[in-house]
């Protein structure tokens, strides 16, 4: 895995010392709204309040509106940001905007390349586990309410006394290369008909991610290929994935011809890089906060020019 992939990932980076241990404090909130080094991020309909087009809003505790659910996201670790050293930061999933609404609001998809590495690692972070908290309201085991502990990062069942803690789906996604180094892209059934992007899928149950790389591909695509290559992953809070790329070739021992599935996929097409380049105009690529566009920007050599934010 290369560095210069690495740099790709956008939401990858982050400059937050989790402070696990501290989750344990029964007192945890109460200590954090004493302390007036404490900053709070606030959420409110899947977007964080901005302080200016490149840098989260971190306020204080009192300049917070009524919240419905809090999480510890742990200390600041940079030494680039306004906010020192060590300074905890707690996520807050406001009831209603308030005094804020009229301020600057933006989703991680649109930001999330662009913020500092450690803003988007408290972003990542923290949507990903109020996006959890709104799916585990009720105990899978009894249907009972479940409370939240552990500073937001556990929901217990009262009846059976268990606990239920954040869950997150492995999903691949493949840079498909033939033999003469192209390209295969996809048009989803869910998306604008010029847009394109790479083939990916959840792993299932019992299933190693090579062995997932190798199914989705042939579902999807009626392809075969083989010796997948691990290049790195992303967290991707929509609303609770680990997206793993990977780049596979076609099986030469079998005959290929690329066959959209008609479900999830209407359309495939192949490109080089020059093919590539000269549909921008064209087709729509995923965003730069996406892991499938750091795998085709891999593949192409540079980041791609084509205008989306």
């Amino acid at each position: 895995m290369s560095n210069s992939f690495l740099a790709r990932l956008p939401l990858s980076r982050y400059e937050v010392d989790r402070d696990y241990l501290a989750r344990s404090r029964e007192n945890l909130f109460e200590e954090l709204w004493a302390d007036p080094a404490t900053r709070v991020l606030p959420i409110f309909q899947g977007t964080a309040l901005l302080a200016s087009d490149t840098s989260l809003a971190l306020l204080p505790v009192g300049a917070v509106p009524a919240t419905e659910l809090l999480v510890y996201l742990g200390r600041s670790t940079s030494l680039r940001s306004p906010e020192p050293v060590g300074t905890p930061i707690v996520a807050a999933l406001l009831t209603d905007a308030g005094h804020l609404a009229e301020s600057d609001w933006a989703s991680l998809r649109t930001v999330g390349n662009i913020l500092s590495d450690r803003d988007t690692g408290l972003l990542t972070e923290a949507l990903g586990v109020l996006n959890w908290h709104a799916s585990h309201a009720f105990s899978p085991r009894t249907g009972e309410p479940t409370t939240v502990t552990s500073g937001g990062w556990v929901r217990r069942d009262p009846v059976s006394q268990t606990d239920v803690f954040p869950r997150t789906d492995a999903a691949i996604i493949v840079g498909v290369l033939d033999a003469e180094d192209r390209l295969l892209l996809g048009s989803n059934a869910l998306w604008e008909s010029n847009r394109y992007s790479l083939l990916a899928g959840f792993v299932e149950p019992g299933e190693s991610l090579e062995a997932a790389v190798v199914r989705e591909v042939f579902e999807e695509s009626g392809l075969r290929v083989t010796d997948p290559v691990y290049l790195g992953s992303q967290p991707w809070p929509f609303p609770a994935s680990l997206m793993l790329g990977f780049t596979a070739r076609l099986d030469p021992e079998h005959t290929n011809t690329a066959v959209p599935d008609g479900d999830e996929i209407l359309d495939l097409r192949w490109f080089s890089r020059e093919e590539l380049h000269n549909s921008l105009g064209e087709i729509l690529l995923p965003g730069p906060t996406s892991i499938a566009r750091a795998i085709i920007d891999e593949w192409y050599g540079e980041p791609i020019a084509d205008g989306q934010k």
